[in-house]
């Protein structure tokens, strides 16, 4: 067999744990970036990294890990995969601990661990409040042992821009353009691994980076992948507003005592310093005494939604809370929370020490992503590793992982089960041994494919960069983005309607016209960054449209999915025998026969077809969700009944 090498796009924890996994075994891998690898959207990750190592006493286990995420998802994860990256958690935290990572400690010197969202555990291990630049140092510099080796070759400021499939469907390689001389290149792989991160430019000003805009993604979804669950956008909480974009406070500064309060008068604007205890709404603690602020995002951003904009006790009435970390020691919170309270103090000249941040919530996260597989072991029903299943797309030899993948959060995320970290890290560590198993049970090379296919596709690509390059209509690509991400935050974030379901619907077709009148204006033949994002404005549109139809045909509330219309409320009388409890709980399981299920967008010439697969809830009894405490006791007291 040629040795051709396993392409990995993308430079972030799980495009970097991908690589060692592959090149440790003795594959030789070709690493694509669009920016140097130690700037990818990774380093953004703040708070932490979630394993259940209990050194805190606490009664946590990788189990209970599991147990609360998978609730924190609404049940909509498959299960085996996401108990496979509990279990692995403890480890693969200690791991990263023997790379250099510099993990806070106890006095003790044992890993430092804080609570996070929907969790009562002291189960996050960080390093200050730059936990995920931390990370990718330290990957980068094992993936630089390999480069020395020779087992791996990067190429930073390259994008993805094709897959090349052959006659059978097979991906055989990929296309990519050099952001330098905009040149085209095809490369040849015996696999290739998508690790691209999210699509959050969708939405316009988001947490993200400004190159998370899905593309390659929507590539791949056009070229006949799957893409699942693309409804599920997370919103997160605590953000700060700019210009450009928008910054994440991390869920650690409610982790470590910070507290979230708007004024209780409608129309106060003192000071937050000057309004008194007495005149301070804590709703979250008073509403989720167990977990106060520190429940999940999802809830967190809908009781937000509600007091600023349904209430409008928003400070300067607006969509802003205060959070508060006044009453903590300075000194402390230098060391725990350093890197964020920089961060706010640079962009809003106010000391967060000293007078409490002004925060609102923000697109964050998509749940969502590529379709992937998984192999379980029928006997046990756990995860079978190594399998060359394991982040396999619908596509033969295409893998996906990291943000870029459905597969380990369901409905919604818990805070430091990934962003940049463990699921990204965990899933890294299942594809790159499955892609060597799949190289392994190949009978020929890329190099084998005729070169027709990898011509062909270079040609096209060439052709249809010059064609964007070269447009001169009446719309300014940047212009037209912003309308979308408006559009998108408007209609598909917090709170979703049908009706601005379907006319969100129809603004992105009227989008996609639109973009076929754009004026690219720069006609350069070097570092072209107007047409490169035309080019990624049309995959943001494709994509835009399958999570909005997704939306719509998903006629429920599960976690960062919320149309009111379709919301089971739960008995007032919250006794926990209350008779009322049973039509609650019949409701619940009727909705769940008919929404339990993941759904996956097929493109085809006339928009996304949406089909449904069923969710394997095989290790745990799907159940309501419930953070405040009432539905648990009446599902104890009712659950043998209704058996």
């Amino acid at each position: 067999m040629a040795e051709d090498p396993v392409i990995v796009v993308g430079g972030g924890l799980a495009g970097l744990m991908t690589v060692i996994k592959t090149a440790e075994a003795g594959l030789k891998v070709a690493l694509f970036s669009v920016c140097p690898v130690k700037r990818s959207h990774s380093v953004c990750a703040q708070g932490g990294i979630n394993a259940s190592v209990n050194t805190k006493g606490e009664g946590d286990s990788p189990y209970i890990h599991f147990v609360e995420t998978i609730r924190g998802g609404d049940f909509l994860a498959d299960q085996p995969p996401v108990k496979g990256m509990c279990d692995s958690a403890p480890a693969l935290v200690y791991l990263l601990d023997r790379m250099g990572v510099m993990f806070n400690r106890t006095p003790e010197g044992l890993l430092d661990f804080r609570r996070f969202g929907g969790t009562l555990y002291s189960r996050t291990a960080f390093a200050g409040a730059t936990t995920g630049q931390q990370l990718v140092y330290a990957l980068d510099e094992q993936v630089r042992r390999y480069e020395a080796e020779g087992l791996v070759e990067k190429y930073e400021f390259w994008e993805f821009v094709r897959l090349v499939l052959d006659d059978s469907g097979r991906c055989r390689g990929i296309v990519a353009q050099n952001l330098h001389d905009m040149s085209f290149r095809a490369f040849p792989g015996t696999a290739v691994v998508l690790a691209t991160g999210g699509p959050g430019l969708i939405f316009g000003r988001t947490t993200n980076s400004m190159y998370n805009t899905g593309f390659a993604a929507a590539v791949a979804y056009t070229q006949g992948a799957w893409y699942a669950n693309g409804e599920f956008i997370q919103v997160h909480p605590t953000a700060i507003p700019g210009e450009d974009k928008l910054r994440l406070i991390s869920e650690s500064a409610r982790g470590e005592g910070g507290r979230i309060w708007v004024p209780r008068k409608k129309g106060d604007d003192r000071p937050p310093n000057e309004i008194p205890e007495s005149e301070r709404w804590y709703f979250l603690e008073e509403k989720y005494p167990k977990y106060g602020n520190l429940v999940p995002r999802d809830i967190a951003a809908r009781e937000l939604y509600h007091v600023t904009v349904n209430l409008g006790l928003g400070p300067d009435g607006g969509r802003s809370v205060y959070l508060d970390l006044t009453h903590k020691d300075p000194a402390e919170l230098d060391v725990k929370l350093g890197g964020i309270l920089e961060i706010y103090e640079k962009f809003m000249l106010e000391d967060p020490k000293r007078t409490p941040m002004k925060v609102a919530p923000a697109v964050h996260y998509s749940m969502g992503g590529l379709w992937v597989g998984y192999e379980k072991d029928p006997a046990t029903g756990a995860l079978k590793r190594g399998s060359p299943k394991n982040h396999a797309t619908n596509i033969p030899g295409l893998y996906a992982v990291g943000e870029c993948d459905f597969q380990y959060h369901g409905a919604n995320r818990l805070g430091a089960n990934s962003h940049s970290l463990l699921s990204c890290l965990y899933g890294g560590q299942e594809t790159g041994p499955a892609v060597v198993s799949y190289v392994h049970g190949l009978k020929d090379s890329a190099s084998d494919a005729p070169a027709r296919l990898f011509e062909a596709a270079l040609e096209e690509e060439r052709k249809d960069y010059a064609a964007i390059a070269a447009m001169s209509g009446t719309v300014n690509p940047f212009a037209l983005h912003r309308e979308l991400g408006e559009t998108m935050n408007a209609c598909m974030t917090i709170v979703r309607e049908n009706p601005k379901l379907k006319e969100t619907l129809a603004r992105i077709a009227g989008f996609r016209e639109r973009w076929r009148k754009l004026d690219t204006c720069d006609r350069s033949g070097r570092s072209n960054q107007a047409a490169t994002f035309a080019r990624a404005l049309r995959g943001m549109l494709t994509l835009a449209e399958v999570m909005t139809k997704c939306a719509l045909l998903r006629d429920e509330c599960r976690g960062a999915h919320y149309k009111p219309e379709f919301e089971i409320p739960p008995p007032k009388d919250v006794r926990p025998d209350n008779p009322e409890w049973k039509e609650y709980f019949s409701r619940y399981f009727e909705n769940n026969r008919k929404f339990l299920k993941t759904a996956v967008a097929e493109h085809t010439p006339d928009g996304p077809r949406i089909f449904y697969r069923e969710v394997d809830t095989s290790l745990l009894e799907p159940e309501p969700r419930d953070y405040i405490g009432h539905a648990s006791a009446a599902w104890k007291y009712w659950k043998p009944r209704l058996e």
